[in-house]
């Protein structure tokens, strides 16, 4: 199997390289990701539940999908294919914002990314690869915003980061879908 390499990039996402995902996150150096946050038509947000075998954030509930684009992929592209691939879902993605975090993780990685963030819409139902995904959830803002209060240890890091400013997109673009 082909070692995965992720694009390393400076603050203003412009391109430094590649290295592999692992040493990457090893080493927390900055480079780019995607990550997905599919709304039911009722506005509901989709959660995944990561996999108890990956190798960081295990068993913890976060986005949609989250991933990194391939060396010379458009994060667009990569976002439709990470999506189909790990929740079987194709829904037509919209390029919301772009923020850069850094998060130091229990297991001694470091999530150091320049993310892209995008939403979609869907009626569809997820068939998650269980290699990615153990579970999955549909849950009012509300009741999510409750729980990552309460329950914190239970969310990724980047989601505890960015599920608010995607919410206040949502609120201040006012997109929402109605029945």
């Amino acid at each position: 199997m082909q070692e995965i390499r992720v694009i390393l990039v400076d603050d203003d996402d412009n391109e430094l390289g590649t290295m592999p995902k692992l040493e990457a996150h090893q080493k927390g150096f900055l480079h780019r990701a995607v990550s997905i946050f599919l709304f039911d038509l009722d506005g509901n947000w989709m959660l995944q539940k990561r996999a108890a075998e990956k190798y960081h954030s295990a068993n913890l509930w976060t986005n949609t999908c989250c991933s990194h684009p391939y060396p010379k992929e458009d994060t667009k592209k990569a976002a439709e294919r990470r999506l189909v691939e790990e929740m079987g879902i194709q829904s037509e993605l919209i390029r919301v914002l772009s923020f850069v975090y850094r998060a130091e993780l229990d297991n001694g990685l470091v999530e150091h990314e320049f993310d892209h963030v995008f939403i979609g819409f869907t009626a569809e139902l997820p068939s998650p690869n269980k290699e990615e995904v153990s579970d999955w959830r549909i849950l009012s803002f509300e009741v999510l915003d409750n729980e990552v209060q309460n329950h914190p240890e239970q969310f990724t890091e980047w989601f505890k980061l960015i599920y608010r400013k995607v919410n206040l997109h949502l609120e201040l673009n006012k997109i929402h879908v109605k029945n």
